[in-house]
């Protein structure tokens, strides 16, 4: 078992939840005065849940 690999799925998993959040919500982010727009978050999620599975995948094999 890795431990490591655990943490970090479930980091990418937290951080893909609150993307989906923020998705849904359509919480506005402004980084140095620029909005970042709703559907980055979208795409955010999806490349964030890749990785845990991927990771999540990797730590079984």
């Amino acid at each position: 078992m890795k431990p490591f690999s655990t943490v970090a799925s479930v980091v990418f998993a937290l951080i893909a939840l609150l993307q989906l959040l923020r998705f849904l919500q359509a919480w506005p982010i402004s980084v140095d005065g620029v909005m970042v727009p709703v559907w980055a978050s979208a795409i955010a999620c999806v490349i964030s849940a890749t990785l845990s599975v991927m990771v999540w995948r990797e730590r079984r094999a």
